[in-house]
């Protein structure tokens, strides 16, 4: 999301990654003594058929504290380890021990600590044991439940079924002008604070800021914007901490990134009392390590680590906590021909790589709405070229999200279908606000074609019909004021008339 206009991200791919070349060590850790009573409990929490996301949950049902754990499992032949998160984890083959991290392995009596993982592959873990004693309950059932895909309905998340998401210039005015919150017109259903940006690229620390006096005379007191918040959410509104932006270039490249990154962000959220998370990294917050070619099983720092920490905010806050993803169309949809640097090199290798965070997120991402502007042109599931401003390119790019695609063209790794629920799409709200701009009877065809399948022009969506589309994204709230509310005063009325 840019604080100006600009020019698209997309260009002709280039050799920007630089080879890089790891030892992979293993090695055996002695575990902590086992308290008696401590067990560790094994549950899939969501399966797709391909694959599955577990979690184990160790509990001290014992009498004293545990200093610390280590759980080993085995996984069958066929089944390979993907991200995990609140644990280090090493490997001898197919088998696999979790070590917790700094802040989870003290465990006082009756308390509990879990982490979780992913896997490619039908096969559930076996032999597991705790700190070197049986895990005592914590296998796997002896009979698996059905492999079948995530049901289909949606959560419930206290959103309208089709949601006005639009992005606020908090910490900035942007030649729109500033806009307080309590300004903000009912109609928008999540709000995305406009930004959180990090110290330094690398440093994983967040910080957040009321746009200056200087830059925005008329900004509200700190008590103010956090009583007009309260007001929204008394409404159902949701209103959100976004990350990111065109400035705001975040690489969590260490765990120590990683851990201030959870840190500063929980501290904003609890500072305002957010409802959750927008990620909008955009520019070179993430790429794809040479030879990091799976977006199954990512192995990339920086992937790997944004994983890791939402992982870690979502079990903070709860199944309330609200995650939604902003990226471009080069970060997602472009992974449909390209893949990181791919097999052999010379690619840009930040092509496609949000798709391992959004695949490894799925099971708790609220609303992912990509944007729909700042492109190029981006090859759809027809095999042509589609290009922004125009209904069509709304509908190609939100199809291939509804329906599943190939990565990379590779008929073994298919990217699966988001719930209907979880998608929406992106545009500019004026001609100002960003590139690709399309006039508001555009924006309603494309949406109409892919809620009602009707009035498709050319292209015909893979998807079928998607009575659940969660919605429409603006950059911005405030460019939408400046050109008297053209996006909300059609959309919204749109969106709340469509069944």
């Amino acid at each position: 999301m840019a604080r100006a206009r600009r020019t698209p991200l997309l260009a002709a791919l280039a050799a920007l990654a630089a080879l890089v070349t790891a030892a992979a060590a293993t090695l055996t850790l002695a575990g902590p003594a086992l308290a008696a009573g401590a067990t560790a409990a094994f549950t899939r929490t969501s399966d797709w058929g391909t694959g599955w996301e577990g979690r184990y949950t160790i509990t001290n049902g014992g009498a004293s504290t545990i200093a610390g754990w280590q759980v080993a499992l085995t996984l069958p032949a066929g089944t390979t380890l993907g991200s995990y998160w609140d644990a280090t984890v090493t490997s001898v083959g197919q088998r696999h021990t979790f070590t917790n991290r700094s802040w989870n392995g003290t465990l006082a009596p009756g308390a509990s600590a879990s982490f979780g993982f992913l896997a490619t592959g039908s096969g559930l873990p076996t032999d597991c044991t705790l700190n070197g004693a049986p895990c005592g309950g914590g296998a796997p059932p002896t009979t698996p439940p059905p492999t079948t895909p995530p049901p289909t309905d949606p959560p419930n998340t206290g959103l309208p079924k089709h949601a006005l998401i639009g992005y606020l210039h908090t910490s900035f005015a942007n030649g729109a002008g500033y806009l307080r919150m309590a300004d903000v017109p009912d109609d928008w259903d999540i709000i995305n604070l406009a930004f959180g940006e990090p110290t330094s690229v690398t440093s994983g620390d967040i910080r957040f800021q009321l746009c200056p006096v200087a830059e925005c005379p008329t900004v509200e007191t700190e008590a103010q914007f956090t009583a007009a918040i309260r007001a929204k959410q008394q409404q159902g509104k949701k209103v959100l901490l976004s990350i990111g932006g065109q400035n705001g270039q975040v690489q969590l490249t260490t765990t120590a990134a990683r851990d201030t990154f959870v840190r500063s962000v929980s501290a904003i959220i609890d500072r305002y009392g957010l409802d959750g998370l927008d990620i909008d990294f955009e520019g070179h917050s993430l790429y794809l390590n040479t030879g990091d070619t799976d977006f199954r099983n990512p192995t990339t720092p920086v992937v790997v680590n944004l994983i890791s920490a939402i992982r870690t905010l979502r079990q903070r806050y709860g199944a309330g906590f609200v995650l939604t993803m902003a990226p471009e169309t080069f970060f997602v949809q472009l992974g449909y021909q390209f893949y990181g640097s791919g097999p052999w090199g010379g690619q840009d290798p930040r092509a496609g790589s949000y798709l391992p965070v959004i695949h490894a997120l799925r099971d708790i991402l609220t609303v992912l709405h990509v944007q729909d502007y700042n492109s190029g042109p981006i090859v759809g599931l027809d095999g042509q070229y589609h290009t922004m401003g125009s209904a069509d390119f709304h509908i190609a790019m939100t199809d291939m999200l509804l329906a599943g695609f190939p990565v990379a063209g590779n008929a073994n790794a298919v990217f699966p279908a988001l719930r209907e629920d979880q998608v929406a799409f992106g545009a500019p709200s004026s001609t100002s606000a960003g590139n690709g701009y399309l006039a508001p009877a555009g924006v309603q065809q494309a949406v109409t074609c892919l809620v009602r399948g009707q009035n498709c022009g050319a292209y015909a969506p893979r998807s079928g019909t998607n009575p659940s589309f969660r919605g429409l994204m603006t950059w911005s709230i405030n460019w939408d004021r400046y050109y008297s509310w053209e996006f909300r005063l059609h959309h919204g009325p749109f969106l709340e008339a469509l069944p």
